[in-house]
């Protein structure tokens, strides 16, 4: 079973990824809500919101424990930057378990959004399109940390063991190979 923070982002557009992958999805917004679940993923919205709201009813605890458990994790957009280590420019509230440095809002703003096609080798299937709203990217990776697609030379997905972070909105496109590949990891297939 995968859940979905639920407190702001395309909550429904993920659960419907996930369903459409093959596993249950459930929404989370409370730390007993963790219990039994294989992943989480954490959608895009605004990530100091997020973040405070995670550390409001004690989810950034909860998370870090369950992630010490086993549970894997997958970030969009804001999720990635509640997942980095360090946020350039930021003293937000995070998870920062993953070994990766975030630049926010990296391509510019609202306007400023696009679509593209990225080369993910790790996925097969040909071009994985990827939608940019707000991005992030990620500035730089530690040495765990597998890249798996940049765009104009910056990193935006990439894989640290359990840990999946993306700077686009793969749950906008329509198909399901990143969730797929989510789900494996959360199951330990890859």
């Amino acid at each position: 079973m995968i859940g979905v923070l639920s407190y702001q982002g395309d909550v429904r557009e993920h659960l419907a990824a996930v369903e459409a992958a093959g596993a249950r999805a459930v929404p989370v917004k409370l730390p007993g809500q963790l219990a039994g679940l294989a992943g989480l993923i954490i959608p895009g919205g605004e990530s100091t919101t997020i973040g405070k709201l995670m550390t409001h009813f004690g989810m950034d605890r909860a998370i870090r424990e369950r992630y010490e458990q086993g549970m894997a994790l997958f970030g969009t957009c804001a999720g990635l930057i509640l997942m980095a280590r360090e946020i350039e420019g930021s003293e937000q509230p995070r998870l920062g378990l993953m070994d990766i440095t975030a630049r926010r809002n990296a391509f510019g703003r609202q306007v400023q959004s696009f679509e593209t096609d990225l080369e993910v080798p790790d996925l097969g299937g040909g071009p994985l399109r990827a939608v940019f709203i707000r991005a992030p990217y990620i500035s730089s990776a530690g040495e765990g940390v597998h890249v798996m697609a940049s765009f104009n030379d910056r990193i935006v997905l990439a894989r640290q063991g359990r840990l999946l972070a993306a700077a686009f909105h793969p749950e906008l496109v329509g198909e399901t190979r990143l969730h797929r590949y989510f789900l494996d990891i959360a199951t330990g297939k890859v």
